[in-house]
């Protein structure tokens, strides 16, 4: 099958979703990434809808986007205007982008109700504009808009507008499943009848509102479009448009088609995590190829059988995308999690050793920690096996209090006693709450034996109680997450005691920190290695 080239349209029609707001900065950022990774077409918006496109236009003119085609785009001229008065036209002229996409009515519903016009002045909107943007040098796409509704409703009008474009001379004839309800078959069929009519090059721009839009895209290139429009992540309007993330992925490693050299395609993880960083939105950490736990297994069978061979539950090898398999450790594991866990980590765990750390974490699952969300603890359980490891510091005692000042308010205060380095460490802090004053008094009792710890800081801190009904005596769940630079870590507490849970996460994450950024082992004058899986 030849080349299908891709069209992204995330910054403008990803914008549309509700959560999302790009400065000029973001997208050009984002644009840039786009050029980088090889998309052919990257749409930067409508540059006669509002003030911000036509100044990313006027910006992206000074930049080189490589082989990329950077788009504008916008609608057809308005009815009875002539093309040189029309002020949305003179707008993608002034845009000065090699390529423009014009959209217009394709069904006949839209036509009489929205445009409030005639059949024939909507062929003479989409021929006039076409032929007015070709002969201002642009390379032209037609985005048919409602065209598989309006295929329904009436075949001959919606493939008389494609006719329309493709004798003005569009480049592109993009079939629209705009409103998102059809179903792969319906997309197939439809695309395969217009082929049979339109010698143009097709292609295809669905949205995902029956959460089809994947399926429909790929069954229109089965049907013989040669171009796929979307968005990173399925960013859009409503419940969002079709993910080129997964549709890329899909048209190379599934369907076979060239799309991007396999080099780019090891970078598609970091661009979908990229681009959800830039929007601001929580990346979705079950998306398919990219998401943290695409290639996560759960399940001891699961993992037991991928240790013999890793394709036994796994469709393709995450690495092509970038992305990598992991072993998520829980009371459902085998004792295959440990050793795989154990294996990445570069540790020789004995099978005995493996099973011994499977009983705890499901005897600790059963207190109320989870260790899912938890890898960090997981990984100390492993570290606290080796022979040669020293716990870094010893916890003596700890002490906090909150009490209400008239002066001040509410304060909190702890007060931690630890030895570290073979020495007995009391510091004292004050924090805005009992566990901020914990974390900063262990913090400053470790710091002059671990400067390192100075880069480490809470990022995130969550509580769920895990028996509603017991009331204030109620088991409770602490996960914290820490960062230094560009690592990040989860550990998780559990007891009835809100503090004594956060205390184990607070000094697993702080012995993490040091296993991790320090080399792995306590000083000379740690304490001593008696392999406890959680102190």
């Amino acid at each position: 099958m030849s080349q299908v080239f891709l069209y992204d349209t995330t910054l403008r029609d990803g914008t549309q979703r509700e959560d999302i707001s790009l400065s000029i900065e973001d997208k050009l950022a984002i644009a840039r990434r786009l050029a980088d990774f090889g998309f052919h077409y990257i749409e930067g918006g409508w540059p006669g809808s509002n003030p911000k496109d036509a100044e990313f236009f006027a910006r992206a003119a000074r930049l080189n986007f490589g082989a990329a085609k950077l788009t504008a785009f916008g609608s057809t001229r308005h009815k009875q205007t002539q093309c040189e008065r029309d002020a949305n036209l003179q707008a993608l002229l002034d845009a000065a982008t090699p390529a423009v996409t014009l959209v217009g009515k394709s069904w006949d519903y839209h036509v009489s109700q929205v445009l409030t016009t005639t059949p024939e002045e909507n062929l003479a909107m989409i021929r006039e504009s076409v032929a007015y943007m070709k002969s201002g040098g642009r390379e032209v796409i037609f985005d048919a808009e409602h065209f598989f509704d309006g295929f329904l409703a009436n075949s001959e009008f919606a493939l008389a507008t494609l006719e329309a474009a493709a004798g003005a001379g569009a480049d592109w004839l993009v079939l629209c499943e705009t409103n998102g309800g059809k179903l792969p078959w319906q997309v197939e069929e439809i695309v395969r009848e217009v082929a049979q009519r339109i010698k143009t090059p097709l292609g295809v721009h669905c949205h995902n509102d029956s959460g089809c839009a994947v399926a429909n895209s790929l069954a229109a290139v089965r049907g013989g479009c040669r171009q796929v429009q979307g968005t990173i992540n399925g960013y859009g309007e409503r419940v969002g448009n079709a993910n080129l993330v997964t549709i890329l992925a899909d048209l190379q490693l599934k369907m076979d088609i060239p799309v991007v050299g396999p080099e780019k395609l090891h970078e598609l993880t970091p661009l979908s995590r990229y681009v959800a960083e830039v929007v601001n939105l929580k990346f979705d950490d079950h998306a398919p190829y990219t998401g943290h736990s695409a290639f996560a297994h759960k399940g001891g069978i699961h993992v037991a059988a991928m240790l013999k061979a890793s394709d036994t539950y796994q469709h393709i090898d995450p690495t092509l995308v970038g992305n990598e398999m992991r072993s998520v450790i829980s009371e459902l594991s085998g004792r295959g999690n440990i050793l795989f866990r154990a294996q990445a980590m570069g540790i020789d765990l004995q099978r005995e050793e493996a099973q011994r750390v499977l009983n705890h974490i499901k005897h600790l699952e059963h207190e109320g920690f989870t260790f899912e969300a938890a890898e960090a603890s997981v990984e100390l359980m492993l570290h606290r096996l080796r022979p040669d490891y020293a716990h870094p510091f010893e916890l003596i005692d700890f002490f906090v209090i909150t009490e209400r000042r008239q002066s001040r308010g509410l304060l909190s205060e702890a007060t931690v006693k630890v030895k570290v380095a073979g020495e007995t460490k009391f510091t004292a802090a004050e924090g805005n709450g009992p566990v901020n004053a914990l974390a900063t008094a262990l913090q400053d009792a470790l710091i002059g034996a671990y400067p390192i710890l100075q880069t480490v800081r809470l990022t995130d801190y969550k509580v769920r109680i895990l028996d509603g009904a017991t009331g204030t005596a109620a088991a409770t769940r602490v996960l914290i997450d820490f960062q230094s630079g560009g690592e990040t870590w989860t550990t998780v507490g559990a007891s009835p005691n809100i503090i004594e849970a956060s205390w184990r996460a607070l000094s697993d994450s702080m012995e993490y920190a040091l296993v991790r950024l320090g080399g792995g082992k306590g000083p000379a004058g740690g304490a001593t290695a008696n392999k406890e899986l959680v102190r």
